[in-house]
């Protein structure tokens, strides 16, 4: 690797490259459930465990055929997957059941960063997502509220060009939308010039994505889940990574990111990506060298082999598991095996329907934890104790547990539970994820700022404009 950090270190040094700090969103509030809930309706799967929430599929009928034709002609009555909670009923006995809507899940997100679109260049908060590959933005033709937004103007920028006929539109299972048009302008991230760029510039967002803290998401998964379209037909954009990539903009040595995060406990902790080049300083200080895994990108996802795991140093076989690193989602998903023993572990965990979760005591200490190793590859990686006791649950008495049921998924996602227990580089240029260990000396399980109002009332919002230019919110 030395070699190739030298070349890193050349382009550093020539292109002026730097960490892109990560801002925590000091709006959001860790709720379990809701978090719980949003992975659900990302990833549509059924749970195994009982709750409140659940899919169902419900019959959507097209077109006005008359219904002699329609068996035969077929395509116009389908099925769609909804998520749907119980709401007659503590422990799931009725059968009365709602459409989950916007407050039943996390609509905001934990870090955001600052990009620059344009020249001259107009500077934005937008969440990073190795989950999605959609690059958009609040734009100044968006009907919605702009209030305490950085909003991009392209009638602002000398090199913004429309992309005639493209549209893009992103829809989650209850109902909240974000759509527009699309242009393509030179995107600055980390020092970075990606030049003629796919900016989606939102023309409408729905409530739920108009009230959240961020103006917008980087798409860091893989440009086939892309969800532009021409004339109603896929035509899926390019990702910045894969275009820098495409466009020459960074050697060979360089088509990389990376990502380190650290919980708002961690006092002094930065947070942050860097683009183009590895920081060699945090690897010096893991002890080891970076174990590398590859990827499968077939479904558009940053997915890789997961065929152990340990607790307490006993071994799970989990022969022919998958896993998939998603920096959208707060928790860590796992299966029930899995997930079982973990709790057997804590004293006093229990699972709570209502929580639709593992929950244990807040009393509960650090060394009362278990060790749990999740292996990348043919290697294990401890995910920190304090990132096991998630959010505080609403009765104020227990931990919502950071890992819980992956449901029927057939593959694992480790989400951001687990990524804060390693030094994460994604090389997108040699199809693989490289990993270091990244544990913090002190464990700490005292509730989270972000838990609790200082007066125990509503805490006063910050908008991005506020993060944006406020030294005192950069962690």
């Amino acid at each position: 690797m030395d070699a190739v950090f030298s070349a890193q270190d050349k382009i550093k040094q020539d292109l002026g490259l730097s960490k892109v700090r990560v801002i925590h969103n000091l709006n959001y509030k860790r709720h379990g459930t809701k978090s719980y809930v949003s992975a659900l309706h990302r990833y549509k799967f059924q749970p195994t465990k009982p709750g409140p929430y659940y899919h169902v599929d419900k019959v959507r009928q097209h077109g006005l055929l008359p219904e002699e034709l329609k068996g035969a002609l077929g395509g116009t009555v389908h099925t769609e997957r909804t998520l749907v909670k119980k709401t007659d009923s503590k422990n799931g006995d009725g059968d009365h059941t709602a459409e989950v809507t916007a407050e039943d899940e996390q609509n905001d997100s934990m870090y955001i960063c600052e990009v620059g679109i344009g020249d001259p260049t107009q500077k934005l908060l937008v969440d990073f997502d190795t989950g999605s590959a959609d690059t958009w933005v609040r734009t100044k033709g968006d009907k919605s509220s702009h209030e305490g937004h950085n909003v991009f103007d392209p009638t602002k920028s000398k090199t913004f060009k429309k992309l005639s006929g493209l549209k893009w539109k992103i829809q989650y299972g209850d109902g909240s939308t974000a759509s527009g048009d699309c242009g393509s302008d030179t995107l600055v991230v980390g020092g970075l010039s990606i030049k003629n760029q796919t900016i989606e510039c939102a023309t409408q967002l729905s409530r739920e994505f108009a009230k959240g803290t961020s103006d917008g998401l980087l798409g860091l998964a893989w440009g086939k889940i892309n969800t532009v379209t021409e004339a109603g037909k896929a035509d899926p954009q390019a990702t910045p990574l894969e275009n820098m990539i495409k466009q020459g903009d960074i050697p060979k040595a360089s088509k990389l990111f990376t990502s380190a995060f650290y919980s708002s406990r961690d006092k002094g902790a930065e947070s942050f990506y860097t683009f183009g080049y590895v920081d060699q300083d945090l690897v010096k200080k893991s002890g080891q060298d970076i174990h590398w895994v590859e990827v499968d990108n077939s479904q558009g996802f940053w997915s890789f082999s997961s065929e152990s795991c340990s607790i307490n140093g006993e071994s799970i076989n989990l022969s022919g598991n998958t896993a998939i690193a998603d920096t959208g989602t707060t928790l860590a998903l796992m299966s029930d095996k899995v997930v079982e023993k973990v709790y057997d572990k804590i004293p006093g965990a229990t699972y709570d329907f209502l929580n639709q979760g593992y929950i244990f005591p807040i009393t509960v200490k650090a060394d009362d934890i278990p060790e749990v190793k999740v292996s990348v590859g043919d290697k294990e990686y401890v995910i920190q104790k304090e990132d096991l006791a998630f959010a505080v649950t609403d009765d104020k008495k227990h931990w919502y547990g950071g890992i819980q049921s992956r449901g029927m998924m057939p593959f694992d996602i480790l989400g951001d539970t687990f990524l804060k227990s390693v030094y994460c580089v994604w090389d997108q240029g040699n199809r693989r994820l490289g990993l270091v260990p990244k544990i913090q000396e002190t464990q700490n399980l005292e509730p989270p700022p972000d838990d609790n109002g200082t007066d125990g009332g509503e805490k006063e919002r910050i908008t991005s404009l506020d993060l944006l230019t406020n030294e005192k919110y950069l962690v």
